[in-house]
């Protein structure tokens, strides 16, 4: 019996849809015309440009240190509101529960002027704060979803027999529900350092003078024509990313 092609071309053509831009882009960051579309040899010529950017590099600090620290109250706040939401089942509750999800499905330019709207009326200076406070609005949602969904496996009588063998409530939660819940929590916060770093709406409505995040930097760059050095950077970037994925999945080969 033959097996029909169709699958694997159509395979092979998402595949080439969602792989072949990265690849021109690594390719043109090599070029030595700052032009893509004409090819005037390899060169490293954008990357020695690049590592003399200064406004770049100022940039991608600011977007590390908001990333960092929105993440970090993200998921303590995700995984707080995660284990209200599923333990007690009250009216309030339910509504806590719609209110985590709104950020979900609410458009990012709504989020943004509303945002922007709440800081002038209650007079916070536009900056990094700002920014790392619309940064936890939108990413504990995240976290929250990731850390209930993984809940909702857990068996509530681990946390009773450790509780009958002596345990108290704070011994109980770290021993049993905090390794329980771990892969759902790195994995919540993974997602929220992923939307803050790659974060440009909000962020765009949010920063004050000073403030610019690397995703802002970049808009600007394309604005005023800097393609090449931004083909470098996107470069250094997946290799950033290729590593971390890399690493990641042997940490969890070697933890199985």
């Amino acid at each position: 019996m033959r097996h029909s092609r169709f699958p694997l071309l159509v395979t092979a053509a998402v595949v080439a849809f969602l792989y072949l831009p990265i690849l021109v882009l690594v390719v043109n960051s090599f070029n030595a015309s700052r032009f893509g579309s004409t090819w005037q040899g390899w060169s490293l010529t954008w990357y020695a440009r690049l590592a003399a950017e200064r406004e770049i590099w100022a940039a991608l600090r600011i977007t590390l240190i908001v990333a960092v620290s929105a993440t970090a109250a993200s998921a303590v706040l995700g995984t707080t509101a995660a284990l209200a939401i599923h333990r007690y089942a009250t009216r309030l509750q339910r509504v806590h529960s719609v209110l985590i999800s709104v950020p979900l499905v609410m458009p990012e330019i709504l989020m943004g002027m509303s945002l922007l709207l709440f800081f002038a009326t209650v007079g916070l200076e536009l900056g990094i704060f700002s920014i790392f406070l619309a940064h936890v609005t939108f990413s504990l949602s995240f976290v929250a979803m990731v850390v209930l969904g993984r809940l909702q496996g857990f068996e509530e009588s681990l946390i009773e027999a450790a509780r009958d063998l002596g345990a108290g409530p704070w011994t109980a939660a770290r021993r049993v529900l905090l390794p329980a819940l771990a892969p759902g929590l790195v994995a919540g916060a993974l997602l929220a350092f992923t939307l803050s770093v790659d974060d440009f709406v909000i962020t765009f409505f949010v920063a004050g003078p000073g403030a610019t995040t690397l995703p802002i930097r970049i808009y600007s760059m394309i604005k005023h024509g800097s393609p090449p050095v931004i083909s470098a950077l996107s470069t250094l970037l997946l290799l950033v990313t290729f590593a971390a994925v890399a690493a990641s999945q042997r940490l969890i080969e070697r933890e199985r």
